[in-house]
């Protein structure tokens, strides 16, 4: 387990300033606004994302002003993350904002592993150089399983009309994206030890959907 995991992170908007990642020990350089990237080596601490978030929500400001708050870090207009080295990149955006060239640059560079944490944010195309040249990779339909997972929390608190606190959310949260994970791992494990996680989110999620169907009659 690295102590410190470089990562990318490409977010539209404030869509969520996540801090679970540093519980995991993991410290994220890059961090993308749709306008360009900011590229802070010492990595984001809860400081700097508290700074960011202050900065955007309630004095309206840009990532663009980070650079100035924070001298060791650069702004790059116009630019995408994808080519600076890294161990982990977290695609959030939007759809497709992976392409083929991205994909051969985080490959070139060493990147290790890909998770998606938007709706088809990589191509067909780039999904499939990642698994052939053996980078991790998590779809969205798993990786990305928590957003409707803590929708359905939601809801089920206004039905029971209770309010469950942040930690408990948390923990539910963690047993579910536990759960999808040994459904990948079950359905996805190769002959040579490694996983499809692809191959295991696909079967995962249709057996689940086709259990559902039987188990209400409607097949």
């Amino acid at each position: 387990k690295l102590s410190v995991f470089l990562g990318l992170l490409a977010a539209s908007g404030i869509k969520r300033w996540y801090k679970d990642g540093h519980r995991n020990g993991r410290t994220d350089p890059q961090q993308v606004r749709s306008l360009g990237f900011v590229h802070d080596p010492e990595g984001f601490s809860i400081e700097k994302i508290d700074w960011a978030k202050a900065h955007k929500t309630h004095r309206r400001g840009t990532m663009r002003d980070y650079v100035a708050a924070f001298p060791g870090a650069t702004w790059h207009e116009d630019a995408r993350p994808w080519a600076v080295p890294c161990d982990l990149a977290l695609p959030c955006a939007t759809q497709n904002e992976l392409g083929e060239d991205d994909e051969r640059a985080l490959i070139g560079n060493g990147c290790r592993a890909v998770a998606e944490g938007a709706i088809m944010p990589s191509t067909i195309v780039a999904v499939e150089l990642f698994r052939e040249a053996g980078v991790m990779f998590g779809p969205g339909k798993a990786a990305n399983a928590g957003g409707v997972a803590v929708s359905g929390q939601e809801m089920s608190q206004n039905s029971l009309r209770q309010s469950w606190d942040a930690e408990r959310l948390q923990q539910m949260l963690r047993d579910i994206m536990g759960r999808i994970h040994e459904r990948c791992l079950a359905y996805g494990a190769r002959a040579d030890g490694t996983v499809d996680y692809v191959k295991g989110a696909n079967i995962a999620g249709l057996r689940k959907v086709a259990d559902a169907m039987l188990a209400y009659g409607v097949v």
